[in-house]
């Protein structure tokens, strides 16, 4: 169902929060803005006072403007009882978009401004590092200096989150630390790559694990330190799939090529397995009036790409890279195989705002958990793509060095 404008703007205006603007400010904001905004002025009407009690998602935020003096606190709802779901983007995958917005911004972000290196302090740090290393939900107290706000400006580019408040004191009752967690925060010889990757293979959700290094519950004792959420995402998927990509190029190579497709958020996703030693590319076309081009009159497409040996400089497409790599690298792990990769994703205008990497990870995972269609060359190839995606297959293969590469191998063999 499409996000409701006219009833947002409506209800709006009866709500009693602190700013307001004109119905006709409201009715120039894009959809992503006026969504979040929306969803955020829901909150700030039931906050009726400087300070919130709820039980918090184990959710924690870290700032990255000012570094290495950042803010950090954590994310609490008004409410009670288990609110795992808002913290947990693998259990995300049946919900759209509003359903994501509406439940992230219940989410109130407590803010302090500390160093990065602030880990052994007490105070907000320490109830900041035991929310991250709680098993469940755990009860949190949160006074403000002075009411939540919201941002005067939503930027379309932001992912969603609740309004935010500087911290007056902050307290966690009633935790339980995950065990698994624990152990490796105990372990101060540990490197944070491996408290990672162990944690991973014990099967804690990879969000857990983000959170944890976010933190600055890993690594050796000395060089602990908080790490801005956005890195700490990107850092945990690059450093599992790091890992298993080097454990997958000791296995034989696929003899098929296997193609996956599928459809969420209205992004369409169309992967392919190939014969061959590891290569892997994750190329996103975004459409006029999307995320990343708003004002576009043309389609946009962008590309990283990573030969046998991985890359030494960061995607151009950013974290979502890495979190399809994890994903990929997952399926070929699983499947006890070698093979190259290729990420294809058409994001269509219903993909109104970002909603975080996690859709790339979790809707690869998701789309490479469907039946594989089974094709026999780069023709059959070229014609799926044809079947399933908007984009001609010329235009990928502008885009794409990897589907150059083998049709030009595929020209050369018919030559021998």
């Amino acid at each position: 169902m499409a996000f409701d404008r006219h009833s947002a703007i409506k209800e709006i205006a009866e709500l009693d929060i602190p700013v307001k603007r004109s119905a006709i400010a409201y009715a120039h904001m894009r959809d992503p803005a006026l969504l979040r905004y929306y969803y955020n002025a829901k909150t700030m009407h039931i906050l009726k006072s400087s300070e919130i009690v709820g039980s918090s998602p184990t959710d924690i935020f870290i700032g990255r403007f000012g570094y290495p003096k950042v803010f950090i606190g954590p994310m609490v709802p008004p409410e009670f009882g288990d609110t795992s779901l808002m913290g947990m983007p693998e259990r995300w995958r049946p919900f759209g978009i509003e359903k994501i917005v509406e439940m992230r911004s219940k989410l109130v972000r407590g803010m302090q401004i500390s160093s990065i290196h602030d880990v052994e302090k007490r105070g907000v740090p320490e109830f900041v590092q035991s929310l991250a290393m709680a098993e469940k939900p755990a009860d949190a107290e949160l006074g403000f200096a002075g009411k939540p706000f919201m941002k005067p400006e939503v930027l379309d580019e932001a992912q969603p989150f609740g309004p935010s408040a500087k911290i007056r004191d902050f307290k966690v009752y009633n935790f339980k630390a995950d065990r698994m967690i624990e152990s490796m925060h105990f372990d101060t010889d540990a490197k944070a790559t491996t408290a990672i990757n162990e944690l991973y293979k014990k099967g804690l959700e990879v969000s857990s694990i983000q959170k944890a290094l976010s933190a600055g519950l890993f690594g050796l004792k000395n060089s602990r330190k908080f790490v801005p959420t956005r890195w700490s995402i990107t850092a945990v998927d690059d450093t599992i799939s790091k890992t298993m990509r080097e454990e997958i190029k000791g296995y034989e190579s696929i003899d098929a090529i296997h193609a996956f497709y599928n459809v969420a958020l209205d992004n369409r996703w169309l992967i392919f397995l190939i014969p061959g030693s590891w290569q892997y590319e994750s190329i996103e076309a975004f459409y006029p009036k999307t995320v990343w081009n708003a004002d576009g009159k043309s389609i946009s497409i962008y590309g990283s790409y990573e030969g046998y040996k991985g890359r030494k400089t960061y995607a151009e497409i950013g974290g979502c890279y890495y979190s399809g790599r994890l994903a990929t690298t997952e399926k070929l792990q699983g499947m006890k195989k070698q093979a190259m990769a290729l990420i294809l994703r058409e994001v269509h205008e219903g993909y109104i705002m970002p909603v975080g990497v996690w859709n790339v990870r979790e809707h690869v995972r998701e789309t490479l958990e469907t039946k594989p269609t089974i094709l026999h060359d780069t023709a059959e190839m070229l014609q799926f793509i044809s079947q399933k995606m908007e984009i001609k297959p010329a235009n990928w293969i502008a885009n794409s060095r990897l589907l150059r590469e083998i049709i030009m191998q595929k020209r050369i063999s018919s030559y021998i």
